[in-house]
C-alpha cells in the first residue's frame, strides 16, 4: 500500500492486538529468551499435537520453511521439484536456491489445487518431490498423488485448520510448510513460519539448518543458515493456538453465509470439483457470470480466502474498482500465474501451457472473510456484488 492509499471502510483483513498478546509480550521480554527458547519449544510441540504431527520446526518465515523443506527431502542439481502455476512465488522461489528446477502443472479450476492427474502430466524421472498447495484452505487429494511413487510435500500455507478424510494438513505427506503471517487463520504480528514432518531424521536436519547449520553449538556439520523464529512471535501464537478452532469456525460459517446469500443471485453458480479441471475446454462458454468456491467432498475447508470467479474478460478488476468504491477490500490472488512470471522466462513457458493457471488469473478476487467479520458486512459485500451484476 503506497503512503497515498487509505485502509477500506471494510478491510480484508482485521489485525488485532488483545491484552493477553500485550502480556504475553511483556513476560518474554522479562524471561530473555528472544530467539528460539523455551516458548518457542512449547509453541511448536503444542501446534505438532494440534496437527497430529510428530515434529514441529518454527522458523522465520514459510518461505523458509520451504526452501528447508526442500533442502531436508534432498532436493539438489539434476532434480526436478513439481509445484502448481496457480500459487503464491514462495511455492516455487524456494526451489532454485537448492540447486533443483521447477517445473509447473496446471490445476483444478473448481476447487483450485494440482490433481494426481495435473501432476501425472509433467512427471520424470527426474522429479525429486511434489509441492502439493492447499490454495485457499482447501486441501490437494495427497494421497492420489503419492500413488505416483514420489514423495510430496504439503504447502500449507493457507490451511493450518483445514481437514480430510485422511486427516489434517501437515500430518498427510512427508512434510508440510505453515505460514504464520497476519493474514492467516493463525497469524503472527510479523513474519513466522513452520515445518512439520514424521521423521525424525528430517526434523534434525531441519533443526541444524535453520541454525547455520549448527547441531553441537559452534560445530558447523552443514551449510544452514540463519531461519530462527523470533521468540516474541512464538509466545503470541501460542497465546492465539488455544483460540484456533474458534476462528476456524467463525471463517466456516463466514463462507456459509456468503454462498447461502451470493447462490441466490442470477447468473451466479456454485463450482464443483471434477476429477481433472484442465481436462475441460478453456474457452467453453458458461451462462454464470460469477462463480462460488467450493471444497473438495469429505474435506474441512479453512477458507483462509474465499475467492470468487468472475467470468468475461476485464470483468474482474471491474467488480474490484466497484468494491473498492464502495469502502469494501480485496485482493486478487494471484494477477500473474508462475509460468508467465519474468524471472521463470528461462524455463521457455508460453501462457497456454497451463490453461487453467492462465485463465484464473484473470478471473478470481477474494473478499473479506476473517473470523471477525459480523454478518452485517458480508451483507455489505453480498449487496455491492450485486448491484454490480445487476
Amino acid at each position: 500500500m503506497s503512503s497515498t492509499e487509505t485502509f477500506p471502510e471494510l478491510p480484508l483483513f482485521d489485525l488485532r492486538l488483545e491484552p493477553q498478546d500485550l502480556e504475553a509480550v511483556a513476560e518474554t521480554l522479562r524471561s530473555g529468551w528472544l530467539t528460539l527458547g523455551p516458548r518457542t519449544a512449547e509453541f511448536e510441540e503444542a501446534f505438532a499435537t494440534q496437527l497430529g504431527a510428530r515434529h514441529a520446526i518454527a522458523l522465520s518465515s514459510c518461505t523458509a520453511a520451504l526452501h528447508l523443506a526442500y533442502l531436508a527431502a534432498g532436493a539438489g542439481p539434476g532434480d526436478e521439484v513439481i509445484v502448481p502455476s496457480f500459487t503464491f512465488y514462495a511455492s516455487a522461489e524456494a526451489i532454485p536456491p537448492t540447486g533443483a528446477r521447477p517445473v509447473f502443472c496446471d490445476i483444478d479450476p473448481d476447487t483450485y489445487c494440482m490433481t494426481a492427474e495435473t501432476v501425472r502430466a509433467v512427471l520424470t524421472p527426474r522429479t525429486r518431490a511434489v509441492i502439493a498447495v492447499h490454495l485457499f484452505g482447501n486441501v490437494v487429494p495427497i494421497a492420489e498423488i503419492e500413488e505416483l511413487g514420489v514423495p510430496v510435500l504439503e504447502d500449507a500455507a493457507q490451511a493450518a485448520g483445514s481437514t480430510s478424510a485422511n486427516g489434517r494438513p501437515g500430518a498427510l505427506g512427508t512434510a508440510a510448510t505453515f505460514s504464520f503471517f497476519p493474514s492467516k487463520n493463525l497469524g503472527a504480528f510479523g513474519d513466522a513460519g513452520m515445518v512439520v514432518c514424521q521423521e525424525e531424521s528430517m526434523a534434525a536436519k531441519i533443526r541444524a539448518l535453520r541454525n547455520h547449520g549448527m547441531e553441537d553449538r559452534y560445530y558447523h556439520s552443514m551449510v544452514g543458515g540463519n531461519f530462527r523464529l523470533d521468540a516474541l512471535q512464538a509466545a503470541l501464537l501460542a497465546v492465539k493456538l488455544p483460540h484456533f478452532d474458534g476462528y476456524t469456525a467463525a471463517r466456516r460459517r463466514n463462507a456459509a453465509l456468503y454462498t447461502d446469500r451470493l447462490a441466490k443471485l442470477p447468473g451466479v453458480s456454485i463450482a464443483r470439483p471434477a476429477a481433472c479441471g484442465c481436462a475441460q475446454e478453456v474457452d467453453a462458454e458458461e451462462s454464470a457470470r460469477l462463480v462460488l468456491p467450493v471444497a473438495y467432498p469429505h474435506n474441512g475447508h479453512i477458507w483462509n480466502q474465499y475467492t470468487l470467479r468472475v467470468i468475461g474478460a476485464g470483468r474482474r478488476d471491474a467488480l474490484r474498482a466497484h468494491l473498492t468504491a464502495r469502502g469494501i477490500g480485496s485482493e486478487i490472488y494471484y494477477p500473474v500465474p508462475l509460468h508467465e512470471q519474468k524471472c521463470f522466462s528461462y524455463l521457455g513457458h508460453q501462457p497456454g501451457d497451463f490453461p487453467w493457471a492462465h485463465r484464473l488469473a484473470g478471473e478470481v478476487i477474494s473478499v473479506p472473510i476473517y473470523p471477525e467479520l459480523p454478518a452485517a458486512q458480508i451483507e455489505q459485500v453480498c449487496t455491492a456484488i450485486w448491484d454490480f451484476l445487476k
